[in-house]
């Protein structure tokens, strides 16, 4: 800048020629002739204006050759139809410019086309300076005003998060109040959106909120494995912005600011006592925000989204997104997990490995290392069981199987008095599942000894009363079974002086 001032004060005060000048200030002498051309545009005589600043002068002299250009009947370029051209899938500056001289031939040429395109998008909003191709990226964010929803039984105020979306081309926004800003909201939210914009962006970009980055990184984020799965449905790519880079997701940080000042600035002054009412007060403001036209574009986000982004978009997927929320549970010794409460099984070999559990509204998934395990229908019952057969050892599948009744089908092929001896172990044991070890290991000792032995074994047993598994055991060991069973005789009371007999108590 001091340069300047130099050159015209040894210009007009010392009248030295251009080479003189530029061996002075130590510049080439195009340079120095075009600072002196720019000058006489601009009027500029010396000396300068008293108080007439450094920015003043330059800014003077930057302006000075379009004067020029137009005072010469050159056409300019319509701007802001060039910019939402250039928006669009392989449009380039220079085709534009091509496109530009077929029209008027004696126009700019290109290096002067693109300089006055950068001069005219630097007048634009930092938000719009970002070239964004239709369909590529949505922007996505909560805004950090809320709205008070009152408690009309209780008097209590709860707040209303906004959830607000923006397509990076065409700027249309999706607005929506939820009670709070947990995983299901944030879910929820994204699939209105696309339904919304009757389609899906190739890329979603998500600030790094919990819910939905679970180890924010520049390079490789960690997201929420259900945040993931909505991404895998929908087709889309989730590419968190940096931290503290709110410039990465300009879009929507201005889509927040409209947001606040066109729909909850509005709406300030009136009570809601449901989200659902806050939501049914948004949609018309909403409606008005994207039919309303730019300030310094043609045309509105309606109108772009529909002539520019729509058809760009992905379709929407034909079946619906199911909510599920991730978690991770250890399979206990008995083959089963616990999901909200609940006892699900998983096959008994996964016994104390931490498995990944998927829960949605229907269902209960286990997955180990990516792959599926086990599937359950949710139950809503606490403390209760639910369980595969498959899923036992199969020691367990085949003592499960025997029940009270199938044992004595089985004991009756046997004989009669092994039928009637394990009857009383069935029913003398508290329950029946107690005696099941007894009777099976009776049946154990037919197939030893045979059926025949078993048979004669119990049926000295029932005359002894000595119904048990070592009783039977003990009659086989020692060969009893084979001796005939002796009538039981009354036995004599023996007299003694003590003994009073029966004629005392009468």
């Amino acid at each position: 800048m001091r340069q300047i001032q130099e050159i015209l004060r040894l210009k007009h005060q010392n009248q030295l020629s251009i080479r003189e000048i530029a061996r002075s200030c130590g510049l080439p002498p195009s340079t120095v002739g075009d600072y002196l051309k720019r000058a006489e545009v601009a009027g500029l005589k010396w000396p300068l204006p008293e108080g007439q600043s450094e920015k003043e002068l330059l800014q003077l002299l930057i302006a000075a050759p379009v004067a020029t250009k137009i005072a010469e009947g050159l056409a300019l370029p319509d701007w802001p139809h060039l910019h939402q051209e250039l928006g669009r899938k392989s449009v380039t500056l220079m085709l534009l410019w091509q496109e530009y001289r077929q029209a008027h031939p004696a126009g700019y040429g290109y290096s002067r086309f693109c300089q006055l395109y950068q001069r005219w998008a630097g007048t634009l909003d930092p938000v719009l300076r970002q070239v964004h191709l239709p369909g590529e990226k949505l922007f996505v964010d909560w805004a950090g005003q809320t709205v008070p929803i009152h408690n009309a039984v209780d008097g209590s105020i709860s707040a209303a998060h906004l959830f607000v979306a923006v397509l990076g081309a065409s700027n249309k926004t999706y607005v929506e109040a939820f009670a709070n800003e947990q995983l299901p909201a944030w879910l929820t939210a994204h699939c209105h959106a696309y339904a919304f914009f009757q389609g899906v962006a190739r890329v979603t970009v998500p600030d790094n909120l919990k819910t939905g980055v679970i180890r924010p990184c520049r390079y490789e984020p960690l997201l929420h494995r259900s945040y993931q799965e909505l991404a895998e449905h929908y087709g889309t790519v989730l590419i968190p912005a940096r931290i503290k880079k709110p410039r990465d997701k300009a879009k929507v940080e201005v889509g927040v600011q409209i947001a606040e000042r066109q729909i909850l600035a509005a709406l300030r002054d009136q009570r809601f006592f449901t989200v659902a009412e806050l939501n049914a007060a948004i949609q018309p403001l909403l409606a008005k925000l994207n039919a309303q036209p730019f300030q310094k574009l043609g045309g509105s986000r309606d109108s772009w989204f529909e002539t520019l982004e729509k058809s760009q978009l992905l379709p929407l997927p034909t079946t619906a997104f199911e909510l599920a929320d991730w978690s991770k549970a250890k399979v206990n010794i008995d083959y089963h997990v616990v999901v909200d409460k609940h006892f699900y099984s998983a096959p008994h070999a996964l016994i104390h490995q931490q498995l990944d559990v998927r829960l949605t509204d229907q269902a209960v998934e286990l997955f180990q290392h990516g792959k599926r395990v086990a599937a359950h229908v949710r139950s809503a019952l606490p403390g209760r069981f639910t369980t595969v057969e498959e899923h036992r050892p199969k020691s367990h599948q085949r003592y499960l199987e025997w029940t009270p009744s199938r044992i004595l089908e089985w004991v009756k092929t046997i004989g009669p008095d092994c039928a009637k001896v394990v009857a009383q172990i069935l029913a003398d044991r508290p329950h029946p599942e107690q005696g099941f070890r007894s009777a099976l290991g009776i049946i154990r000792l037919g197939k030893a000894v045979g059926n025949d032995r078993l048979e004669a074994a119990c049926r000295r047993a029932l005359h002894f009363g000595t119904c048990s598994y070592v009783s039977l055991k003990s009659i086989l060991q020692n060969n009893l079974d084979g001796q005939p069973v002796e009538p039981e005789l009354p036995l004599p009371s023996p007299l003694h002086e003590n003994l009073r007999g029966s004629p005392y108590y009468n």
